[in-house]
C-alpha cells in the first residue's frame, strides 16, 4: 500500500481487483482544502480507461511487477509475438491491449515488457526511435512556404508529418509519445 501522493506515471496499481497502469498523473494543491491527485489509469487487458481523483493521504494498493527484456518478432493481426531474451521462450500479447503500439515497434528490436504475475501490463518503447521513410511524395518546386510539411509513411506503417525536404529512404527521429518528427538522422 502506498499513499496517493506517491503515485507516479508508469506505476501499476490494483483498482477494484484488477491491475491498471498510471498513464497520466496530476498533483493538485488548491488554495483551499487538501491536496489531491488526478490519475488516468489504463487496464492493459481490456484497454478500459479510468479517471480517478484521490486525496494525497488516501491509500492505494500498488502491484509488484516484473520486467523482462523481450525481442519483438512480428504481429499476425491479432497478437504481437515476442521472445524472452534470457529463456528464448516465445509468447503472445493481444494487439487489442496495445493498439497504439502497432506502428511504433520494429521487428527484431528488444523491448522491456512489464508483467504482473503472467499478465503483460505494458510494453516500454523508447521515447525517441529512428525510423526509415518507406513512402514519401517528392517536394514540388516552388512549394517553399516557411514550415511546409507533408505526411510520410515509415517502415512500420507509422504516418508522420515531416518537413518537405525529407525523401524516401532517409532516416528520421520520431517522438514515440506524440508521434511527431524530431529531426533527420544521417546513418
Amino acid at each position: 500500500m502506498i499513499k496517493a501522493g506517491q503515485i507516479e506515471k508508469g506505476m501499476a496499481l490494483l483498482i477494484k481487483g484488477a491491475p491498471f497502469i498510471v498513464v497520466e498523473r496530476e498533483f493538485v494543491n488548491p488554495g483551499k482544502g487538501s491536496a489531491f491527485v488526478r490519475a488516468k489509469l489504463k487496464s492493459p487487458s481490456t484497454g478500459r480507461v479510468l479517471r480517478e481523483t484521490m486525496k494525497t493521504q488516501d491509500s492505494v494498493e500498488d502491484v509488484t511487477v516484473d520486467d523482462r527484456d523481450s525481442q519483438y518478432l512480428y504481429n499476425d493481426g491479432e497478437n504481437y509475438h515476442f521472445m524472452n531474451t534470457s529463456t528464448y521462450d516465445q509468447f503472445e500479447i493481444p494487439m487489442a491491449s496495445f493498439e497504439d503500439y502497432q506502428y511504433l515497434m520494429k521487428d527484431g528490436e528488444i523491448y522491456r515488457i512489464i508483467f504482473w504475475e503472467t499478465t503483460p501490463l505494458d510494453i516500454i518503447i523508447p521515447y525517441k526511435v529512428v525510423y526509415k521513410v518507406a513512402e514519401a511524395q517528392d517536394a514540388i518546386k516552388g512549394d517553399t512556404v516557411t514550415g511546409a510539411t507533408k505526411v510520410v509513411v515509415t517502415e512500420t506503417g507509422l504516418k508522420v508529418k515531416v518537413p518537405i525536404f525529407i525523401k524516401q529512404g532517409e532516416n528520421i527521429l520520431v517522438n514515440t509519445e506524440t508521434k511527431e518528427y524530431i529531426e533527420r538522422v544521417n546513418k
